[in-house]
């Protein structure tokens, strides 16, 4: 019988509460049920579970697969779908999945390593880069199914809604937020299909000259939102935050013709929604902030 590790349960109750219970414990049978339907054989869970329960295994023709398994079905099925529309585009292939299973079983990445790993950040970001733009040669065809950029930034109406004024965080960084994510929507010329969530640990390895694309999010908007959460990782690997966050966006500017002060404002509305998120999550939320007043400084610098 498969065993699910101890800290897996553990995590999932902290992220999603007691109900998450019946459906951890529920896992040895989901994946025997998996293996039956999909023809495929499961074998060790990956290390660093957290959101989703993910092993390796093989399928009939003993090629190397990925098993995911989702609590939340509806956010598997909206990457599935993401995936499919990226298909040929450098990310991983969906080889099948249930809606009602929860369930997918994916392309395994080999040697899988992540972009993380490769510490000169100059060249890492030359690889973003890369990605970026096989990613998005062409615009995807249908997008209607996908959620747009105001849903995705809808935490920050909700704590306009509950807070009006009187809320925790600055209330001149709120003010800002809300007017220039109003402006950067009302002035894209192109919505697109965005994977959102395109940051060092999703771009994974594949061979030894490629890079495929994992755990898209599905968003529609603007183009230039596609780089922010690259930005937000390591932010001081090679430099101090405001060095390196300005190196970056130099190269990603030049090599993706992008414009760096509509990049730098992207980053504000962003920093900002993670302050939201924050408060509603109970955390700490100064590092939202800190990201506001980091691209702030590189939009007054420019």
């Amino acid at each position: 019988m498969t065993r699910i590790p101890d800290h897996f349960l553990e995590k999932m109750v902290t992220i999603y509460g007691s109900d998450v219970e019946a459906w951890v414990q529920s896992l040895p049978k989901l994946i025997s049920m998996c293996e039956k339907q999909f023809g495929i054989e499961v074998e060790a869970p990956f290390d660093n579970l957290s959101y989703n329960y993910i092993a390796h295994g093989k399928d009939r023709e003993n090629r190397p697969i990925v098993l995911k398994l989702s609590f939340e079905k509806a956010a598997l099925a909206q990457e599935m779908r993401t995936l499919t529309a990226f298909a040929g585009r450098g990310a991983v292939e969906v080889i099948e999945w249930n809606d009602q299973l929860g369930a997918a079983v994916l392309e395994r990445a080999l040697p899988g390593t992540p972009l993380s790993a490769t510490l000169d950040d100059r060249e890492a970001t030359e690889v973003f880069c890369e990605v970026f733009r096989r990613l998005h040669r062409q615009p995807v065809a249908e997008v209607a199914d996908f959620q747009t950029m105001r849903e995705w930034f809808r935490a920050l109406a909700r704590y306009r809604t509950h807070f009006g004024s009187a809320g925790p965080l600055p209330e001149h960084w709120i003010v800002r937020a809300e007017e220039t994510l109003e402006d950067l929507l009302i002035t894209t010329n192109e919505v697109v299909l965005l994977h959102g969530d395109l940051h060092h640990e999703n771009m994974l390895q594949c061979g030894d000259h490629d890079w495929a694309v994992i755990d898209p999010k599905g968003i529609v908007g603007d183009i230039y939102f596609e780089v922010l959460q690259y930005l937000l990782n390591y932010v001081d690997r090679g430099g101090d935050c405001d060095t390196v966050l300005s190196r970056r966006v130099a190269i990603i500017s030049e090599r993706l013709s992008l414009d760096p002060k509509r990049i730098a404002q992207w980053g504000i509305a962003r920093g900002v929604l993670d302050a939201c998120w924050a408060v509603e999550d109970g955390a700490d939320w100064k590092g939202g902030i800190e990201i506001t007043e980091r691209f702030a400084k590189l939009l007054d610098d420019l």
